[in-house]
């Protein structure tokens, strides 16, 4: 079915037979060769580069405290301003916390009783 006057129509092309006849593979890159010869610095540079790196870190970590202290100190002149005449602040800040403390007593119950009613639940079945 595939021939006509003795001539394939549809020739199987090996690939593999098809890459040795063009030939070998062109080099895109650096060769292993290429790799291992390429300029490496010295131990004493490498010390002299991990040293350069913990300076530098240093460095950013004293800005990094600085600018905590300096925020620290403007949180401090703003709490200052906001609770220097404000005594019945103080009260509303302690009921708020009786309110919490309440409300937390009631929520631990209630998981509480929950966990108890799952127990059940689960020792009926």
């Amino acid at each position: 079915m595939g021939l006509k006057d003795g001539i394939p129509r549809n020739a199987y092309m090996n690939p593999i037979a098809m890459a040795r006849a063009r030939g070998p593979a062109q080099n895109s890159g650096p060769t292993i060769q290429d790799y291992l010869n390429r300029p490496r610095p010295t131990w004493e540079e490498v010390k002299e580069q991990l040293e350069k790196k913990k300076k530098g870190s240093r460095a950013l970590a004293e800005f990094e405290e600085k600018m905590n202290e300096n925020w620290r100190k403007e949180l401090e002149k703003h709490r200052e301003k906001l609770m220097g005449g404000n005594e019945s602040s103080s009260k509303k800040k302690e009921k708020k916390k009786k309110e919490k403390k309440k409300s937390n007593r009631v929520s631990k119950i209630f998981s509480f009783l929950s966990f108890f009613a799952l127990g059940l639940f689960l020792f009926v079945i």
